[in-house]
């Protein structure tokens, strides 16, 4: 039962995750309904990863609840309130072009949202290339490929450099193409689902979807220790970019390492990871 189940659990937590939130921004409280629906979907998968999960190693305490709680709160908990503000203060309409603009308007919402998160993709994938390529940025990014197991506790583990520069290159392109308030939440509400899903310790079989979206199975390789599988699946929500710059990568002959994590040493505590990417140059 639990091998069927995999098959379809990502689809339906993702599907059911979108649907919660289109219906609170049907009521006039999008943002609200969001938040709602991410704190159910992670209490959803917390259950899950302890039914069925997709390494048992990763259940044990690894002494990084504290840092990657404090770490979402600073860097996740800023992006909410940036878009929060977007969103309730009419940034995006005040910035929406009166004669039209660039952006579709008359498409349908669903074909607005593919694009807003093909456009977003672009400068997403580039920076997140970027900060395994470029030493400077690495330094930020080792802080969230530090983590030993990938489970939805950490997903909100980034440096706060890392996720402003993150955030620098995704939604003002869209505010400036006059992307409507409805596109800008559903891109970031989908860009939050991925993330969370990406991470989870539950074991899916995502077959076909790995050739569209970013997927647990795929970003599992793109923790692993060796370059030549960790430098790869740079998606955040899409992998057209990982396909179109031969960066994808999916060995379905065997498993993703259960042994992940970065080769140089990184502190135990939160102030210590957050001094570090400016008193040493990890390699």
């Amino acid at each position: 039962m639990q091998r069927v189940l995999s098959y379809f659990l990502w689809p339906i937590l993702f599907s059911a995750a979108v649907a919660a939130t289109v219906a609170g921004m049907h009521t006039g409280h999008g943002v609200l309904a969001f938040n709602l629906t991410y704190l159910t979907l992670a209490l959803t998968i917390a259950a899950l990863e302890r039914v069925m999960p997709h390494e048992r190693t990763w259940l044990s305490n690894d002494g990084q609840m504290l840092p990657d709680l404090a770490h979402t709160v600073l860097s996740k908990g800023f992006a909410q309130v940036l878009i929060t503000f977007m969103v309730f203060m009419g940034i995006a309409e005040w910035l929406e072009p009166r004669d039209g603009g660039w952006w579709p308007s008359s498409w349908p919402l669903v074909a607005q949202v593919a694009l807003g998160l093909a456009v977003a993709e672009f400068g997403l994938y580039w920076k997140h290339r970027f900060a395994h390529e470029w030493s400077w940025l690495w330094r930020f990014h080792a802080v969230h490929h530090s983590v030993t197991r990938l489970w939805f506790f950490n997903t909100g583990r980034f440096h706060l450099v890392d996720t402003v520069t993150g955030l620098a290159v995704g939604m003002p392109v869209l505010l400036i193409l006059g992307a409507p308030q409805d596109v800008l939440l559903l891109v970031s509400a989908i860009t939050a689902i991925i993330g969370i899903l990406t991470h989870c310790n539950i074991e899916m079989r995502n077959t076909w979807l790995n050739y569209i979206f970013n997927t647990p199975e795929l970003h599992r390789w793109h923790h692993s220790k060796v370059l030549t599988e960790g430098n790869r699946n740079y998606g955040e929500n899409i992998v057209i970019f990982d396909m179109l710059f031969g960066t994808y990568f999916n060995a379905v002959d065997r498993r993703p390492p259960a042994d992940i994590g970065i080769s140089h040493p990184m502190p135990a505590t939160f102030f210590g990871q957050l001094k570090i990417p400016f008193t040493t140059a990890p390699l």
